[in-house]
C-alpha cells in the first residue's frame, strides 16, 4: 500500500505545550511530517537522528535557547531552513537571529497562515537549490527509477514502492558517491546521526531491501555491491 506523500518533514522545537500542539495538528492539516522537541537538548538530538525540510524554532526557552540550538545545528548543516519564533520584535533582535544562522523571523504572536505560507516558501525555495546542486529529483537506475520528491522508487518489474525518509537519505548518499566505496561508519553517521548508532546489520537490511528493487539478480548484483569489510558501493 502506497504510503502518503508528505510536503516536508519538519522539527518544531517549542516549550510552551499548547502552542507546539496547536502547531503541530496544524501543519500535519497542512501534509507535513512533524517532529516535536521540548527544549533545546531535545531538539539538537532530534536533528542529528533525522532528516528535515525545515525546522521552526522558539529562541526563548530555559537552559539551551533557540540561538545556542541554531548555532550547533550550523556546525553540520548550513542549508536546512530555519525560521525563529520569538516574543522578542526589535530589528537588533532579529538581525542577531539572522546573523546566528536563521533563514527567517516570526514575531510573537503571528497569523498562522503567514507562518505555514513562510515554511512553505523555505521548503521550496531550498528544494529548488538542492535539485539544482545535485539533480537529484528522479534518478533512473536501468529500468528502474526513483523519485526523491514523491519517496518512492519503481522496481524492477515496473511496481511501485513508498520509501520511508532514511531509505531516501541512504539511496541519495550512495548516488552522490557513485563508484565509491562507503564505510559503515560514514554510512552510519550520515544517515542515522551522531547520537544514535543501530546495528550494522541494519545496513545489510537496507542493501538487500535496494537489491531486490532495483537488481535483476539480487544474488549477483551490479548496483549496490558489497566491500568485504569495509562498506558499500554504487555502480551505474
Amino acid at each position: 500500500m502506497k504510503q502518503k506523500n508528505y510536503k516536508g518533514s519538519i522539527l518544531l522545537v517549542e516549550d510552551e505545550e499548547s502552542l507546539r500542539e496547536a502547531l503541530k495538528l496544524n501543519l500535519e492539516l497542512e501534509d507535513y511530517e512533524v517532529t516535536t522537541a521540548s527544549n533545546g537538548k531535545l531538539a539538537i538530538k532530534a536533528f542529528h537522528e533525522e532528516y528535515f525540510d525545515c525546522i521552526i524554532l522558539d529562541i526563548m526557552m530555559p537552559e539551551v535557547d533557540g540561538l545556542m540550538v541554531c548555532e550547533s545545528i550550523r556546525l553540520s548543516n548550513e542549508k536546512v531552513p530555519i525560521l525563529f519564533l520569538s516574543a522578542k520584535s526589535s530589528g537588533a533582535d532579529r538581525v542577531l537571529g539572522l546573523k546566528k544562522g536563521g533563514d527567517d523571523y516570526l514575531t510573537k504572536p503571528f497569523n498562522l497562515e503567514e507562518l505555514l505560507l513562510r515554511v512553505d516558501k523555505l521548503i521550496q525555495k531550498n528544494n529548488k537549490i538542492e535539485h539544482q546542486d545535485k539533480g537529484l529529483t528522479v534518478y533512473e537506475i536501468g529500468k528502474c527509477s526513483i523519485d526523491f520528491h514523491a519517496q518512492e522508487c519503481t522496481d524492477i518489474l515496473g511496481e511501485k514502492h513508498a520509501l520511508t525518509k532514511k531509505e531516501i537519505q541512504f539511496l541519495k548518499l550512495l548516488i552522490e558517491n557513485k563508484n565509491e566505496v562507503i564505510s559503515r561508519e560514514y554510512i552510519l553517521k550520515m544517515v542515522w546521526g551522531f547520537n544514535v548508532f543501530p546495528t550494522t546489520r541494519t545496513i545489510d537490511n537496507f542493501i538487500m531491501n535496494y537489491r531486490k528493487y532495483f537488481e535483476e539478480n539480487p544474488r549477483n548484483p551490479k548496483h549496490f555491491i558489497s566491500i568485504r569489510g569495509i562498506g558499500y558501493k554504487f555502480t551505474n
